[in-house]
């Protein structure tokens, strides 16, 4: 026997924890794609870094004419299209870069079930994988967070001993009843949108810090008033000294 495996963290926190813009932007995804919590997240955003950091080093050894970075690059163009965040053919490293973290979501097991119409939310399909209901070519899956590779969107569908597999079971969507939702939630958002331009409320900018102004120590007087000499007060006589004069 070996050592043990351990499970590492593959995600990187925030650098600044308490960053409002960017914690009103993680809470918005979190509520789009239904994840549990920001862990979840950060682990996509981690796999962005990574694969933007590898094609900028790829482009850098190719400017000076390594021939191990051409086969790197193949590579790497060669993953992404496996995991369906890039085309599978004619892509570059440019394109590497301009991937962001909804690239990543969009092929998570849990957004492409409710996207194919098998749950009605995102935390529903969510509630329906980790629970055993689903299954990728007749495999089950437990795991929301599961990249589903080009190729398996078709072969994914309710496990075999799964009850949602019976059309009548009240869980399971119905078509009209997808197409009802989508409607509404299309007519929130347009609603939502058109109160924000009412309101003139633009995308979210960042404000501008304000310039240190610095102050000058006020200068203290130069000449000061001499304080006046008090002068020693006389006792008063008393009356046996008056009488004797």
């Amino acid at each position: 026997m070996g050592d043990p495996k351990f499970s590492r963290r593959k995600y990187e926190s925030p650098a600044q924890p308490w960053e409002g813009e960017r914690i009103k932007a993680e809470n918005e995804l979190l509520q789009k794609y239904g994840l549990k919590n920001k862990r979840e997240l950060w682990t996509a955003q981690s796999l962005v870094r990574r694969l933007r950091a590898q094609s900028r080093e790829l482009q850098a050894r190719q400017r000076t004419g390594d021939p191990q970075a051409q086969k790197e690059t193949d590579e790497l163009l060669a993953r992404c299209g496996r995991m369906a965040l890039l085309p599978a053919d004619g892509a570059t490293l440019n394109d590497v870069l301009a991937l962001n973290t909804e690239a990543v979501l969009t092929r998570r097991l849990q957004t492409v079930v409710y996207r194919k119409g098998l749950a009605f939310t995102p935390k529903q399909a969510r509630q329906m994988i980790v629970h055993g209901h689903a299954s990728l070519d007749g495999r089950k899956v437990t795991i929301p967070g599961y990249l589903v590779k080009r190729g398996e969107e078709e072969q994914i569908e309710y496990h075999l001993t799964s009850p949602l597999t019976d059309d009548m079971h009240p869980t399971r969507p119905k078509p009209e009843e997808l197409e009802r939702k989508r409607i509404t939630d299309a007519a929130k958002a347009e609603a939502k949108a058109q109160r924000a331009n009412e309101r003139g409320r633009g995308p979210p900018t960042r404000r501008p810090r304000r310039p240190r102004v610095e102050t000058k120590p006020v200068a203290k007087k130069a000449e000061e008033t001499p304080e006046k000499a008090v002068e020693p007060s006389t006792p008063e006589k008393t009356a046996t000294e008056k009488k004797e004069e």
